[in-house]
């Protein structure tokens, strides 16, 4: 799928901008494969007014949903992708996430347990030539507004394995943040609905605004 000029350059335009009107929208990313890629349906309402107090950003609430092979991806800098199962991207969706990722666009790929096998083959045919890599605690993505010294916050039991932030760098340029085994997602939701302490909900939106905050400055 080919995209005009003005479309990247529209999209390459937004900034992480306090002194905008028009609010920005995080967007849910749809994919196909059967896996529950609507999970945490209050999770990103609730990281966009956590951001919008803590650094001040202007997202309205109301996410968004765009599908991996649309061209509406290229009107939002920061993608979610969550799920608990399987995930398929054609060949043409790939090309369109790739263009998308090496344009300019940011994907956060949070795994709700049990996505991990599907989502890494996924990518696989986005980037071929590129491997998951587990990011050090040093990397600039947990110390944004937030620190995070020792890496991504544990969220969920899961498998009950240490938390891991892995990344897909583009030539130094961190295209795609991949949390595993902390499930970030399921503590930007409402807390009666996980039940987690308030003090996992922080951290897990803490963490999130860290990721908004480097997506939209780097």
């Amino acid at each position: 799928m080919k995209y005009t000029i003005l479309t990247l350059i529209c999209f390459l335009s937004m900034s992480f901008n306090t002194n905008d009107t028009e609010a920005l929208k995080i967007a849910l990313l749809k994919y196909s494969g059967g896996g529950d890629w609507y999970a945490n349906p209050t999770a990103l309402p609730n990281l966009a007014e956590f951001c919008n107090k803590q650094l001040g950003t202007n997202f309205d609430p109301d996410y968004a949903t765009v599908e991996v092979g649309s061209a509406e991806i290229f009107n939002y800098p920061f993608l979610h992708m969550t799920g608990h199962g399987n995930v398929v991207f054609s060949a043409a969706e790939a090309e369109n996430l790739r263009m998308y990722l090496l344009a300019g666009g940011f994907l956060h790929i949070d795994d709700n347990y049990g996505m991990d096998p599907y989502v890494r083959t996924a990518m696989k045919a986005v980037f071929p030539e590129l491997d998951f890599v587990e990011l050090p605690f040093e990397h600039e993505v947990y110390h944004q507004k937030f620190e995070f010294k020792n890496g991504l916050p544990k969220i969920h039991k899961h498998d009950d394995k240490p938390a891991q932030g892995f990344g897909l760098l583009w030539e130094g340029r961190l295209v795609c943040f991949y949390s595993y085994e902390s499930d970030l997602g399921d503590g930007w939701e409402d807390q009666d609905v996980h039940k987690d302490p308030e003090d996992i909900r922080q951290k897990a939106l803490k963490m999130g605004a860290n990721l908004i905050q480097y997506a939209f400055e780097q």
